[in-house]
């Protein structure tokens, strides 16, 4: 295990990213994060009720971790569910920022524990998400992505008017400061094959630049919420080329690419870009996500 990041480095791939898609294992994923952190550990919230990450942070601050949580301050449908999260969570001790924007949402969803690892998600902390929904997250030791992550959280807990940190890895795609130029980049530089999932691809500028790579050869597929079966479409991921892929919190819709805090992470490591292209395969054969699933958690 402690070759890969080296060797990965050394084919220019991106060290220690591992992808998780099987909805028990994102929940375990998670759990395990949270329990790893000894020092500090940060994350974005914008929707939770799942018990067994809420025991977890509990029992992070309980050990003397410092649990510092950013959560939007607008959620459809969830003012009271917020306002009941951050009681409990202030109560438990934890950290707490509202970010400050009173129309914008944080709808970015990412932890990062001490000085790594760091996860990246298109779910929320909920029962839903761990049990009935299409979604994805990337778990890496990347330290670029660590450190762009824990600044990009200090700036939007204290200084959300300030703009974007300098420096942040590119491999972040951050809404909605760079994310239509980044997906842009991508979907341009495709030479033989884009593969979607997104349940709102609704951008006219993103269709269109996805139609004229169509027009010039290169195979583009979409799967969106009626094409993913057995579950709830929520989560996105686009992969370009067998090579790149592309997951988290944005669709590419006009409301996340130009009015949210968004991040999703871009992914050169094989096995993960390989083990998205197997199960987009396996949903556009209209496989159930239970048996794709399945099939995943057998083969990893």
């Amino acid at each position: 295990m402690g070759a890969r990041p080296a060797a990965a480095r050394a084919r220019g791939q991106t060290p220690g990213d591992r992808i998780v898609i099987a909805p028990a294992d994102r929940r375990a994923a998670i759990l395990d994060l949270i329990r790893a952190a000894r020092r500090r550990l940060i994350l974005s919230v914008f929707r939770c009720d799942d018990f067994a990450v809420l025991d977890a942070l509990v029992d992070a601050l309980g050990r003397g971790v410092r649990v510092e949580v950013l959560l939007t301050s607008r959620a459809k449908g969830g003012r009271k569910r917020l306002q009941e999260l951050w009681a409990l969570l202030e109560t438990s001790g934890a950290h707490l920022h509202r970010y400050a924007d009173p129309v914008v949402k944080y709808h970015a969803k990412y932890l990062v524990a001490d000085d790594g690892p760091a996860l990246v998600a298109s779910l929320n902390l909920t029962r839903k998400c761990f049990e009935r929904t299409c979604d994805f997250l990337l778990v890496t030791r990347d330290p670029a992505v660590v450190s762009s992550l824990r600044r990009l959280f200090d700036a939007d807990c204290h200084a959300p008017d300030s703009g974007l940190p300098p420096r942040l890895s590119p491999r972040l795609v951050i809404g909605p400061e760079r994310a239509r130029a980044q997906f842009a980049g991508l979907i341009e530089g495709a030479r033989r094959s884009i593969r979607i999932i997104d349940p709102k691809l609704t951008d006219p500028a993103m269709r269109a630049l996805l139609d004229a790579r169509r027009r010039a050869g290169v195979t583009v597929t979409t799967l969106g919420p009626d094409d993913v079966a057995g579950c709830v479409a929520h989560g996105k991921m686009m992969v370009v080329d067998e090579q790149t892929a592309v997951i988290g919190s944005l669709s590419l819709s006009a409301l996340h690419l130009g009015f949210r805090r968004e991040v999703s992470i871009v992914t050169r490591d094989r096995a993960a870009v390989a083990e998205l292209s197997t199960f987009f395969a396996r949903m556009a054969r209209g496989q159930p996500m239970a048996a794709a699933a399945a099939w995943m958690e057998r083969t990893s």
